[in-house]
């Protein structure tokens, strides 16, 4: 099969070759001038002949030669003339005397083989012949090749994988998890003795830029095996059954090399629930995932092929798939913590040249909720503000800038503010400090700013006295609510008129109100939860939403939840009532400043100014 495929493809070559000869030899045909009897005998009364061939047939001789033209170039021509015996005699006594040194030659046409002009006039066609039916039948096996290309795996197979458990960081009891995989596929046999086998599947989750993909990476690295990843949607096609055929192939595939890793990214994509929505089911998704079912049933435990998927939307996957023998080890990565934080940007800084005074604990502290992606590119936006800058080395300056960029964006500093709206942006954050300073369990400010970034004129950096990874007291959700009313009051107090300004308070602060009465039992109305997140995922959760309540329970509810936000609202006027020269000092300066770090808030606070050193030193 191979030796017929590599004449197959040296015969195009071959075939261009011998063409080429034939237009030569057609090419010089076309330049022998053909000539007529009366022609002929001109020619051969008024020219020099250098030679001249006679082929003598029973009734034409065949003439042909050269000659010398006027400039000196020799041509060729060729004649047929009757064959005649007088015609004959004068032609030779012409040629006697014209042709040069007598050079002239006689040929005996009945020894001429007629089978090699026969083949020298049929190999040019047949060649072409060839050559069309060779074009037809490649075209022909190009297209089932496709077809059958068609279904297969667009696994992309990665061998050499340098990303090893050095590299993920923020995650160290996921990895523990995974380490057993890692074991399994290098030594099976090792866990075969004790009976236990190792999950075929395993099933990452958790918010997007957790590390999922990586951390299946390095598990691939770690144990040095060939890892083929695939997205959930490059199993979905238009036409039925082109999907599962990918899912076998893949698996095949993994099994040729074993042990392997398969990992599934957005598995959701095609692991969603059967027979769901309003439009009726998918049957090439569904097709798809039936045969990813049976393919991972079809897994034995000596195999040495495991399956990684990974998804933000665990919710939807379909439960046949979730079940113990498929992915039944199910594990979430979750946001990092303070300290998980500090070895993401560890990891990160490695290439980075950072100045010497930067603190990664204190920028770790500063970006709760960030997950590492986020880590990732702060670090990144401050290299680039660090080139953009001409800087050596990057500074708490450019971290700084790159943490208020990932949060809302390049600051918008060709934007003018009028004195009005610069004084109603500083009032309104200042309101928020204030609250954030004196309120109890109340986030920590870290920075105000009304540099305007995104669709805020301005923005309070605050940060939780420690990182709640999972709960929040009645206390601290009331203190958020109160901290968010701030701004609005601020306005009131100090302005005499609101603004639209607090808008996104507004709703961040009744958006808590709600799950306090609805969800977490946090009211009057007692320890009862009216609303679920169970909603159908298909038709959308705000539209589904169960709501186990009366009508009468409705409004009760509308009027514990208007009596939360009315009470956090007072409180944080008795707030800045009572603070309000920390308030107008707070405004002066950052009408002045325009950003206030913490640092600088706590010296307003003690002395009612930001630099009050540099200030008494200016004064002596």
């Amino acid at each position: 099969m191979n030796n017929n495929n590599r004449w197959l493809n040296v015969l195009p070559y071959t075939i261009s070759i011998v063409l080429l000869l034939s237009l030569f030899a057609f090419q010089r045909a076309s330049n022998t001038e053909t000539l007529s009897y009366g022609k002929f005998m001109n020619l051969i009364e008024s020219k020099t002949l250098e030679q001249v061939t006679i082929a003598e047939h029973s009734t034409v001789l065949e003439v042909s030669g050269t000659y010398v033209d006027g400039n000196k170039n020799t041509k060729t021509f060729k004649a047929t003339i009757p064959n005649t015996e007088v015609i004959n005699n004068n032609l030779m006594t012409i040629l006697a005397e014209k042709v040069k040194d007598g050079n002239i030659t006689i040929n005996n046409p009945y020894q001429e083989n007629y089978l090699m002009e026969a083949i020298f006039q049929l190999v040019p066609m047949a060649l072409l012949v060839g050559f069309a039916l060779y074009m037809v039948t490649r075209m022909n096996n190009a297209g089932s090749n496709r077809a059958f290309d068609f279904t297969k795996s667009k696994a992309k197979l990665e061998s050499n994988i340098k990303v090893r458990f050095d590299d993920v960081a923020g995650c160290d009891e996921e990895k523990e998890e995974m380490a057993e995989i890692i074991e399994y596929l290098r030594n099976p046999d090792k866990f075969t003795k004790m009976g236990a086998h190792v999950p075929k599947g395993i099933l990452l989750f958790g918010n997007p830029g957790t590390g999922k993909t990586l951390l299946a990476k390095a598990v691939a690295g770690e144990a040095d095996v060939p890892f083929y990843s695939i997205s959930g949607s490059d199993f979905v096609e238009l036409y039925v059954g082109v999907g599962a055929g990918r899912v076998r192939d893949m698996f095949k595939k993994a099994m040729s090399t074993a042990p392997s890793i398969i990992f599934i990214d957005e598995i959701d994509a095609v692991g969603r629930q059967r027979g769901a929505g309003l439009g009726g089911g998918n049957d090439e998704r569904e097709q798809t995932l039936n045969e990813l079912l049976v393919q991972m049933d079809g897994i034995s435990e000596n195999l040495g092929v495991v399956v990684i998927a990974a998804t933000n939307r665990p919710d939807v996957l379909d439960p046949a798939l979730l079940r113990p023998g498929r992915f039944d080890r199910q594990i979430t990565v979750s946001l990092p913590d303070k300290n998980g934080r500090k070895e993401i940007l560890k990891v990160h800084a490695r290439n980075k040249n950072l100045a010497e005074d930067v603190d990664l604990e204190a920028l770790a502290a500063r970006t709760p909720g960030f997950s590492g992606a986020d880590l990732e590119n702060v670090l990144n936006e401050a290299a680039i503000l660090a080139v953009r800058a001409k800087r050596d080395v990057i500074t708490l300056e450019d971290l700084d800038e790159a943490v208020d960029r990932t949060m809302g964006g390049p600051a918008k500093k060709s934007r003018k503010y009028t004195d009005k709206e610069k004084r109603l942006v500083a009032t309104h954050e200042a309101g928020h400090a204030v609250v954030g300073i004196y309120k109890e369990d109340a986030n920590i400010v870290q920075k105000v700013t009304i540099i305007p970034r995104g669709m805020a004129g301005g923005y309070n950096l605050m940060t939780p006295k420690e990182d709640n990874m999972f709960v929040s007291t009645k206390n601290e959700l009331l203190a958020q609510i109160t901290g968010l009313m701030g701004g609005r009051v601020a306005e009131e107090l100090v302005l005499g008129e609101i603004s639209t300004g607090a808008s996104n308070d507004l709703e961040k602060a009744t958006k808590i109100a709600k799950a306090m009465v609805n969800e977490y039992g946090m009211s009057s109305l007692g320890p009862i939860q009216y609303e679920s997140n169970s909603g159908n995922v298909f038709l959308g959760r705000d539209y589904t939403s169960n709501k186990n309540y009366s009508d009468t329970v409705a409004f009760e509810i509308d009027q514990e939840v208007r009596k939360i936000v009315n009470e956090a609202y007072e409180e944080a006027k008795t707030i800045i009532k009572k603070h309000r020269k920390d308030l107008d000092n707070i405004v002066k300066e950052l009408l002045e400043h325009e950003t206030l770090t913490k640092e600088d808030l706590d010296n307003i606070v003690k002395h009612g100014q930001k630099n009050p050193k540099i200030e008494q030193e200016k004064e002596a």
